[in-house]
């Protein structure tokens, strides 16, 4: 494999090679399911480049619940072919793929009616349970149990007594959804493929009726690259719509938005030892831990308005908060809420009946000669979508083709992580560090976490903890833009690491150390790092205020006063 380093000097490489000579696939978007797509044609042998107009899952993919999972509710619906499939990725993730990155996490879904509710919800967990052991990857889990409220309380000591006849106890996964993207970014580079985030497809190249490749423009330095490839795979999520608008060609569906938001509150605000699952008028919320905080979510409303920065309102809040209080014994105030954000559903919508029940599923479609549609689905399937995706791509490829080995491709860090873990004590006493900072590095880096305590050793105050940040020490936020692909501040605060949703400052406390140590890496100069922290506080203030507006309207309006760094 090709190094997987993706500091500034790979990533103009990329874009040069990119306009170099003709690929067999172009995949245009960074989210987990355009990364996966390249993944999935690098590893078949196939000249493979994937562009991204803002940063790596800077969109859908960076704003989920976090959640790998089965889908539980969609049993409700009968839809057991969606769960299974869901099930065995799951399974698949946690054994093979990346365990360092998907961990397991327990839910206790409180009973509120005696009798039958025990029989209907436990027959739906139990079929659960069953259907992820048949698909041959789901036995590193617990099974799920019935508990009394007494024994449900000892549990969840924050649920009010009255809010529970009894629980389940059930198990999913859960991972850092930006963080996995990255990785599977830089796996996909290892493999071969091309990739460049910050350069936007501005237009689609045409030769009469066949797409033959895509017009890009370079976000950073400036200019624009013709890149050929046979196939373009658009892999855009909520704006696919707009990437299909550049060629002109109604699409056979349409991908519409729907906002979901999310709060982040400090872990003692909920005094429970699992997650928490309920019901709500209109789906489920959604109680999670999240290291030393909780994620409570989410919300499910049609979102029309600015994709790139969808908006959390007063009234989201509010939502959300008066959701979780029924249940909890010592209610949640805005004053105990660190962060809040918001992200979009890509949801298909049909033209017809026919196709209107496609917005829990994927599709993958061959709108004209050389171009490739895929939307829809869940996080959870991406490797799914992305194997359909390459499938419909190899058809119109005069070569013969690998079939997909996804299934068998662990990614970058997940080698070696299960022996590194083991002899974390050995590592931390060579090191000196903590042995919590060498679990928290193991969690997020796998085996690659050797690369960060290699900076460390070369320069040891790379090994303290950011001042204002402490989960974090100062050598990840160096490894963000030398190895990660980050090119901003935000890059940073906001997807690299998790500082901008997990400290009450929202990561402005930490901006000029974090802009301080990217500056060496990157080039920048004190002008670009006042501007970085500058835009970063701009940007902080904007979304504070649009959390405070009553609609979707006035909290799009108050998030858009920021700029982008970068436009795009």
């Amino acid at each position: 494999m090709r190094t997987a380093t993706l500091g500034p000097e790979q990533r103009a490489q990329a874009l040069a090679a990119m306009a170099e000579r003709e690929l067999d696939v172009l995949v245009v978007g960074a989210g987990v399911v355009g990364a996966g797509t390249a993944l999935d044609a690098a590893t078949r042998g196939l000249a493979t480049g994937l562009v991204e107009a803002r940063d790596w899952a800077s969109g859908t993919s960076s704003r989920s619940s976090k959640l790998i999972h089965g889908g539980l509710r969609y049993l409700e619906m009968l839809d057991f072919a969606l769960v299974r499939e869901a099930l065995k990725e799951r399974g698949l993730l946690l054994e093979r793929l990346a365990p360092h990155l998907v961990k397991p996490v327990p839910f206790l879904y409180p009973l509120q009616h005696k009798g039958w509710e025990r029989l209907y919800a436990g027959s739906g967990v139990a079929l659960y349970d069953a259907m992820s052991v048949s698909s041959g990857h789901g036995r590193g889990l617990p099974t799920h149990r019935h508990l009394s409220r007494r024994h449900a309380l000892r549990v969840a000591p924050a649920l009010k007594k009255d809010a529970l006849v009894g629980a389940l106890q059930y198990y999913d996964a859960q991972m850092d959804d930006a963080r996995y993207v990255t990785t599977l970014v830089r796996t996909a580079a290892a493999y071969g493929a091309h990739v460049a985030n910050r350069a936007r497809v501005v237009g689609f190249l045409r030769e009469g009726e066949r797409v033959v490749g895509a017009r890009v423009q370079d976000g950073e330095a400036g200019g624009e690259y013709e890149v050929r490839a046979k196939q373009v795979v658009n892999a855009t999520g909520v704006w696919t719509d707009d990437t299909q608008a550049l060629i002109g060609e109604r699409g056979q569906f349409h991908v519409r938005a729907s906002k979901g938001i999310h709060l982040v509150v400090p872990k003692d605000r909920i005094h429970s030892n699992t997650g928490l699952i309920l019901r709500t008028e209109k789906s489920v919320l959604f109680v999670i831990p999240w290291g030393r905080h909780w994620i409570v979510g989410t919300t499910d409303t049609d979102w029309d308005l600015d994709k790139a920065h969808p908006a959390a309102s007063s009234a989201d809040i509010d939502y959300l908060l008066e959701h979780v209080n029924s249940v909890l014994a010592v209610p949640l105030t805005r004053d105990d809420v660190q962060g809040v954000y918001a992200g979009l559903r890509p949801l298909l919508a049909g033209e017809s009946d026919a196709t209107s029940k496609l917005s829990r599923e994927h599709t993958v479609a061959h709108p004209v000669p050389g171009l490739v549609v895929v939307a829809g689905g869940k996080y959870t399937t991406y490797r799914v979508m992305a194997k359909d995706a390459v499938d419909e791509a190899v058809h119109a490829l005069d070569q013969r083709v690998a079939d997909c080995v996804t299934e068998d491709i662990p990614l970058l860090g997940a080698e070696g992580y299960k022996a590194l873990w083991n002899t974390r004590a050995r590592i931390a006493a060579r090191t000196g560090l903590h042995v919590v900072r060498v679990e928290h590095l193991l969690n997020r880096y796998g085996s690659m976490a050797e690369d960060l305590l290699e900076l460390i050793t070369a320069d040891p105050a790379l090994g303290e903890p950011l001042a204002a940040a402490d989960d974090y020490l100062r050598a990840e936020i160096v490894y963000a833009a030398s190895h990660e692909g980050a090119r901003h501040l935000d890059d940073v605060l906001t997807r690299r690491t998790r500082i901008s949703i997990e400290t009450f400052d929202r990561g402005t406390l930490s901006a000029r150390e974090c802009a301080e140590l990217m500056a060496p890496v990157l080039g920048w100069d004190s002008k670009q790092i006042d501007k970085e922290v500058e835009h970063y506080e701009k940007r902080v203030e904007a979304e504070r205020e649009s959390q405070r507006q009553p609609d979707d309207l006035t909290a799009d309006a108050a998030r858009l006063g920021a700029p982008d760094i970068a436009p795009v």
